[in-house]
């Protein structure tokens, strides 16, 4: 990847720029930060010379359309040619997932140094995959939930799970793996059960030994109902890059 196709505003680098290529380094145009420090929102403590830098450099306008999380938990970065590529620098990947946070309207964002980058969404805010463990779930950015608050089956089939970090969709792949834990606590078989909630009935499935509500839900109100914004874009007369 790269930096000369991947034109993104200031220049910074990770916490451990010696780990990562040159060619593989953000460059993120000079600009404000959308709205001061959010600290309360950070699900993680944030790079220590990320905070230092928002605070050396607080106006900094911050970026828009550059940056997306797909539905498998790929970072994707717009490149000079329109196009969007997935980040495959793990490095990079891992200072972004630490980084990152939502405002307090919801919007996502990347702090990237000074500078915060917000991130279009094509689902949920997060991405949760089966641990290799197999015991356990992990989200996109590494970060392990603890539990798992409930199961939501969306009107193209797909499950979302909330836990104490957020809402997130299951990775398609890991779904049949995930459904094989899952029993009716009245008995059912699991197909009967989730096709009553498909239909728009709640019930309560077993996973290791503690009792998770599954309800249906429409794709289209996932963002409300969650509080988060899948398109984020500037407020009225806001500076951006």
């Amino acid at each position: 990847m790269p930096v000369e196709n991947h034109v993104l505003p200031v220049d910074f680098r990770p916490a451990h720029p010696q780990a990562v290529d040159e060619g593989e380094i953000l460059a993120l145009h000079s600009g404000r930060s959308a709205d001061g420090l959010d600290f309360e929102h950070t699900r993680a403590p944030m790079d220590e010379i990320v905070l230092r830098s928002m605070l050396k450099w607080p106006d900094v306008p911050a970026v828009y359309g550059w940056l997306s999380l797909d539905r498998r938990g790929s970072w994707m970065i717009k490149t000079v040619a329109g196009r969007f590529e997935r980040i495959a620098h793990s490095a990079v990947r891992e200072f972004i997932g630490r980084n990152y946070a939502p405002d307090s309207e919801g919007r996502w964002y990347f702090q990237n140094g000074p500078q915060r980058v917000f991130v279009a969404l094509d689902y949920t805010p997060w991405v949760y995959s089966l641990a290799d463990t197999g015991q356990g779930l992990l989200a996109h950015t590494g970060a392990v939930p603890r539990a798992l608050e409930a199961v939501f089956l969306d009107d193209a089939g797909a499950l979302l799970l909330k836990t104490e970090i957020g809402i997130g969709v299951l990775l398609d792949r890991d779904l049949s793996a995930f459904l094989e834990r899952l029993t009716d606590v009245r008995g059912r078989a699991l197909e009967r059960l989730l096709e009553e909630v498909a239909q728009g009935a709640e019930a309560q499935a077993m996973l290791q030994g503690k009792n998770v509500p599954i309800a249906p839900i429409r794709s289209a109100a996932v963002p409300g109902r969650f509080g988060f914004v899948a398109r984020p874009a500037p407020r009225a007369g806001e500076p951006e890059c």
